[in-house]
């Protein structure tokens, strides 16, 4: 079955490492086969990355985009996501299942957990 994007006008995805563009109209995307995609909205800039959550999405993310499971991109999640367990030891139990998630090799529902982490848009972060 295919994934099937609904894309907005002049939306941003980042297809297997590709960053593309809709154009000036609405649009549809249908991915036939299995894909690293993002949308726009999922992207966190490094320029954006100033808390120990944002640093654990980053690394995730850049080892979701890039395909890596292993190597320099995954001692700097571990990394990462350490240093949010020594800051932050109330997110024990989301930290093991992402770290999990990383090492199963799931980057997608590693990431999906860490978004879920964030503070939304209009929330205020305690």
């Amino acid at each position: 079955m295919p994934l099937k994007l609904s894309l907005k006008p002049g939306e941003t995805f980042v297809v297997n490492g590709a960053v593309v563009r809709n154009g000036d109209r609405r649009g549809v995307l249908l991915l036939e086969t299995q894909a690293r995609i993002l949308r726009e909205k999922d992207i966190l800039p490094a320029a954006a990355v100033s808390t120990p959550i944002d640093r654990a999405y980053f690394a995730v993310m850049q080892m979701y985009l890039l395909g890596e499971v292993d190597g320099p991109l995954y001692t700097q999640t571990a990394e990462a996501l350490a240093g949010l367990l020594a800051e932050m030891p109330e997110v024990r139990e989301d930290v093991l299942q992402i770290s999990a998630d990383v090492v199963a090799g799931d980057l997608y529902k590693a990431l999906s957990r860490c978004r879920k982490m964030m503070p939304q848009p209009g929330t205020e972060a305690s």
